[in-house]
């Protein structure tokens, strides 16, 4: 055995996502999406006004996420199946939705969890 062998990757070379709710990612496991995150983005885009979504890539700790920004900077993030998944979702709730990795999110987002942090709770 070569010094680097143990460190190949063994059949197609892709990651495959295990049966089950989890997924593993590096030395983490993390729950994948599920119904009810589905049920929770629906409700939020509902009962909210000026709604934008921010779709968040894959990272070592965590699943494909979508985080919604409201008009005041109130905001919910859930994992999600896929970046198009995501998308389709922003486009079926008529949502603008963004890449967050090249936009960044937004200045009331970070406002608002300024307000809540010296107030000391949601509001």
């Amino acid at each position: 055995m070569g010094l680097f062998d143990r460190f190949r990757r063994r059949g197609s070379g892709r990651m495959r996502r295990p049966a089950g709710d989890t997924a593993r990612t590096g030395s983490t496991t993390v729950r994948a999406a599920n119904a009810a995150d589905t049920d929770h983005l629906n409700a939020w885009v509902a009962a909210r006004r000026g709604v934008e979504g921010f779709v968040e890539p894959r990272t070592a700790v965590s699943d494909v996420t979508l985080l919604l920004v409201a008009h005041d900077g109130e905001w919910t993030r859930r994992r999600v199946p896929s970046v198009q998944w995501a998308h389709s979702f922003c486009n079926h709730h008529r949502v603008p939705s963004y890449d967050a990795a090249v936009v960044g999110v937004p200045q009331r987002m970070r406002d608002y969890n300024r307000r809540r942090k010296a107030g000391g709770g949601p509001l």
